[in-house]
C-alpha cells in the first residue's frame, strides 16, 4: 500500500493557498496518497478567545504574513490578489466540498476556490462564485448548492472539525501522517513528506 497524507485545510486561510496548488505534485514525486480534509478554523479560535484571524488580531504578524505571501506566490508562479474583506466566511465553500458529488471532485474544486479567492478577488461566501465554479467542472450546481444545505453534511462537516480538534490542529494548513505526526504551515509540507518516506521505508 502506498502511504497517505492527511491533508487539513482552510478555505480562508493564506498558507492553504500555496499548500493546496503545490501538494499534489509533490505527492506525485513521493508518491504518496493525499487525503483533503477541509476544515472550518472559525470554532478553533474561539476556543483561544479570538474573535478573528490572529493575522488582523496582531498587525505586526499580519503585516508580515501578506508580504510572506506576495514572496511566497512570485517564487511558486502564482498569481496573488489580497482578498477583501479578510477573513472571509467559508462555510458554504466547505460545506460543498464534503457532499457526495464531491468526492472525486474535492481537489480540483478547492483548488479553484482558493484560485478564485486569492488569485481572482472573488468572493467565496457569494453562492454565485461557488456555483460557477462547480459548472466549470461540469457539475450540476443547484444539486450540489442543496446538497450542501442539508443536515447530514452539515453534520459531516462538523465532525471533520471536531476531528481536527481532537488531532490538536490550531492552524491551517497542517498535514497529519498514519502513524499520527503533526506537521503544521506551508514550510512544512517536505518535512511531512520526508517522514512519511522514511515511515515507509521502515516497514
Amino acid at each position: 500500500m502506498r502511504p497517505k497524507l492527511d491533508f487539513w485545510y482552510e478555505f480562508a486561510s493564506t498558507y492553504s493557498y500555496l499548500a493546496a496548488l503545490r501538494i499534489d505534485g509533490l505527492a506525485r514525486e513521493r508518491k504518496v496518497d493525499i487525503v483533503w480534509r477541509p476544515f472550518l478554523l472559525g470554532p478553533i479560535f474561539k476556543a483561544q478567545g479570538w474573535d478573528s484571524s490572529p493575522f488582523n488580531l496582531f498587525p505586526a504578524k499580519g503585516g508580515y504574513m501578506w508580504r510572506d505571501l506576495e514572496r511566497l506566490c512570485v517564487a511558486q508562479g502564482l498569481a496573488f490578489r489580497k482578498p477583501a474583506p479578510f477573513p472571509q466566511s467559508s462555510l458554504l465553500a466547505a460545506r460543498v466540498a464534503w457532499t457526495d458529488q464531491m468526492i472525486i471532485h474535492r481537489p480540483e474544486f478547492s483548488r479553484r476556490v482558493l484560485l478564485a479567492e486569492f488569485a481572482g478577488g472573488g468572493r467565496i461566501d457569494d453562492e454565485a462564485v461557488l456555483a460557477g465554479i462547480l459548472r466549470s467542472l461540469d457539475l450540476d450546481d443547484r444539486v450540489i448548492l442543496a446538497a450542501a444545505r442539508t443536515d447530514r453534511v452539515k453534520s459531516r462537516l462538523r465532525r471533520e472539525t471536531d476531528e481536527a480538534i481532537r488531532l490538536g490542529l490550531f492552524g491551517a494548513p497542517s498535514f497529519v501522517t498514519a502513524d499520527g505526526e503533526l506537521f503544521w504551515g506551508n514550510d512544512r509540507l517536505d518535512a511531512a513528506f520526508d517522514w512519511v518516506a522514511g515511515r515507509a521505508e521502515d516497514l
